[in-house]
């Protein structure tokens, strides 16, 4: 890093068309829309379900709901900007996906914008100036190019939700940013270093803006509105993520290296600002406070997951994300929960991290310049590599977001001080090779199999990755390839619990009831207040007719989250039991959390009709219908009601419509012809009897009705 102290001024530097600020602005933007173009259609993956498709807060932009998203540990836990961005996409378009890609795209774009400004603010200032001179402009926009089309970035903006880094990231160099021109307005009447105007005037050049909204807060006098966009944009940035409270850290050191040239003079100069600047830590420790410290079962202290063993996965982590800078390949979407146990298994990279660690301290004291950069990338990782858990997820390439940007500028400009101007054709191959990288991964995005089979691909030893793709694949019929999936799942990792549940899920689906069983109790067994885990396998052990075994599950998930469906299978399995009384009582407290439920009207007219209560039964099963007309249950044991009572056309009426709503059902056929049989239409009554015993051929009474039916056409 030594080298952005040492690198000389050019004076024959050329002056390109594509670094003038006007240019630079709009061919960053295209670029970065050129290379995102194609993963508009991308699907929801991955977080996005919890961040938006089972995310109730989002529904109402209106209401304060959006501002106290879910604690559930998913991306929007604790993050209520955030969540606030996903409500204004919902409001505008449902869950429509490429409306919040299209938010991604602008944001990752706003934010290279906003580092190009400060790239060439920060290369053009009084401390670096004599070393790049008029070479600033050139080098900032590709400075800011590389970074944007980076493939490294592609998670970040492709997958929705992972927009906290971009907004939080673009509230950071916003941060930054207004702090800078708010310094420069203080300075009466500096020359600006690249045209010669006076400081006071370059927020109202506009050949100079990077966002035209930005220098609506040049006019405020002595720059006070720009120290008042840094100032809300570190407000909004603690909303958005935890790793907003390094900005104010890294603003002071910005200001000691490059404006004030020390601590105690920043703080004499701007006291007040960075009073300001620190009290918008209070917001992020009252998110955090009333969340009760952690980030629901996301991140934190007491999840299984040590601060020694994740510190020593972070060593293997950062090296590997310093590898992806310079060779972003392969690229994986997701590495799992995995931690290291042993210093010893990573003792040459955690070698490699403290250098870098203590070569960073000691050029923040000799050479602040460069220091500065290894500031920017330790600090910006801290929060997320270092010794706070994140057990969903312990390493990921999104949180090389905003520190790739600190690698880039360290590259661009040794490169610039070893070969000049050159640089600029150099760095010119680069950015093609990168954007036609980052289009080609994009493509992997766009089908859920397609990016879950990659990741299986590149990194095999990840569990999560393979239940994925088993999940992915269900959908398409392709069950053995899902169930192989699902069995290295668990083989990687026996404590997976998401692996068992979702497996043992699938094999209730397709029948596969002991094996189910199997794997709901494993997940049961591993995490005992999974409240679905024991409810799914109340139902597998319902269905293996083992009622009795199934009613303490049942139990067990009404007390972890009492839900309308589980009371009614609790019912469901009392009645097989014969616990009647209890039974009913669970229907009706099924109603009562859900009156639109027709399966607990429908139960509680059985157990009326059970215990002879016949006009309950009856109103019970007209209930049922009011709600779901199509219900064939009902309408069968209805017409078999009315047969009973005299009221023959009706109960054969609604008989055939049962025959025709579930034709595989042998009691409808059976019915029907009771029905037709007290109707005096035996040949009919015939007809249907025979089609039930073809459907249960060991049905004794279905067999006497047919032996009554042909004897009285004798």
């Amino acid at each position: 890093m030594s080298s952005i102290v040492s690198a000389k001024r050019e004076p024959g530097a050329p002056s390109q068309w594509w670094s003038q600020p006007g240019c630079s602005a709009a061919l960053l933007i295209a670029a970065v829309v050129l290379c995102y173009w194609n993963s508009l259609g991308a699907p929801f993956l991955f977080d996005d379900a919890g961040a938006i498709a089972k995310n109730p807060t989002i529904r109402h932009l209106a209401s304060f709901a959006v501002l106290n998203p879910p604690a559930n540990g998913s991306t929007t836990t604790n993050r209520p900007i955030l969540n606030l961005s996903f409500a204004v996409n919902y409001a505008l378009n449902g869950e429509r996906v490429w409306s919040y890609h299209a938010l991604n795209v602008a944001i990752h774009a706003l934010a290279a914008l906003v580092l190009l400004g400060i790239v060439r603010r920060t290369l053009s200032g009084a401390v670096l100036r004599g070393r790049f001179g008029a070479a600033a402009p050139w080098l900032a926009f590709l400075i800011a190019l590389l970074w944007a089309l980076h493939p490294l970035q592609t998670e970040t903006v492709v997958c929705i939700a992972q927009r906290t880094e971009s907004l939080w990231s673009l509230f950071f160099l916003l941060t930054l940013y207004g702090f800078i021109r708010g310094s420069e307005h203080s300075t009466d009447h500096a020359a600006d270093l690249t045209t010669g105007t006076p400081r006071h005037q370059v927020g109202s050049r506009p050949h100079q803006l990077i966002l035209v909204p930005l220098w609506l807060c040049g006019s405020a006098p002595d720059g006070l509105g720009w120290y008042a966009l840094s100032f809300s944009s570190c407000l909004l940035g603690m909303g958005t993520k935890e790793v907003m409270a390094a900005a104010p850290l890294l603003v002071l050191l910005y200001d000691r290296t490059f404006v004030a040239g020390g601590f105690s003079a920043a703080w004499r100069q701007r006291r007040t600002y960075y009073v300001a600047l620190a009290s918008t830590w209070l917001l992020l420790v009252w998110i955090l406070l009333s969340a009760g410290g952690s980030r629901g079962l996301g991140a934190g202290y007491g999840l299984g997951v040590s601060w020694w063993t994740y510190l020593l996965k972070q060593s293997q982590a950062i090296v590997l994300y310093l590898k992806l800078s310079f060779w972003p390949h392969p690229l994986v979407v997701d590495y799992g929960t995995a931690v290291v146990r042993s210093v010893a298994d990573v003792w040459w990279q955690a070698t490699v991290v403290l250098a870098l660690l203590l070569l960073t301290i000691w050029a923040l004291i000799r050479k602040p310049s460069c220091g500065f950069l290894g500031a920017w990338f330790f600090v910006i990782l801290a929060p997320s590599s270092s010794v706070m858990p994140i057990v969903t997820q312990t390493m990921a390439e999104h949180r090389m977001y905003l520190p790739l940007a600190a690698v880039v500028c360290w590259v661009v400009l040794t490169l610039y001080h070893w070969v000049g101007s050159r640089a600029a054709w150099l760095m010119g191959v680069a950015v093609v090779g990168l954007g036609f990288v980052t289009i080609a991964r994009n493509y992997d995005y766009l089908d859920v199999v397609a990016i879950w089979a990659d990741t299986v691909a590149k990194y095999p030893q990840n569990a999560r990755a393979h239940n994925n793709l088993a999940w992915a694949l269900l959908p398409q019929g392709k069950t053995a390839e899902a169930n192989a999936h699902f069995a290295r799942a668990v083989e990687l990792q026996p404590d997976y619990v998401t692996g068992h549940y979702n497996w043992g899920v699938t094999l209730l689906d397709q029948g596969r009831i002991a094996e189910a069983i199997t794997q709901l109790e494993t997940a049961v067994r591993l995490a005992p207040i999974h409240a679905d885990a024991h409810v799914n396998l109340g139902n597998a052990l319902l269905r293996a007719q083992r009622a009795a075994d199934a009613i303490p599950h049942y139990e067990t998930a009404l007390r972890l989250q009492p839900a309308a469906d589980v009371h009614y299978d609790l019912g469901v399995a009392l009645m097989a039991v014969g616990r009647d009384e209890e039974a009913a009582a669970h229907f009706q407290s099924a109603l009562n959390l859900d009156r639109a439920l027709p399966e607990a009207h429908y139960q509680l007219a059985r157990l009326a009709e059970r215990a002879g209560r016949l006009v309950d039964a009856e109103r019970g099963y007209n209930q049922v219908l009011h709600l779901a007309p199509s219900h064939a249950g009902a309408h069968a044991r209805l017409g078999l009601l009315l047969a009973h009572s005299g009221r023959l056309p009706a109960a054969v009426e609604h008989l055939r419509t049962a025959v025709r709503l579930a034709p595989a059902d042998a009691d409808a056929h059976a019915f029907l012809g009771i029905a037709l049989l007290l109707q005096d239409q035996p040949r009919a009554a015939i007809a249907s009897f025979e089609e039930s015993l073809r459907l249960r051929p060991d049905d004794n009474r279905t067999r006497e009705n047919l032996q009554l039916a042909r004897e009285s056409l004798r």
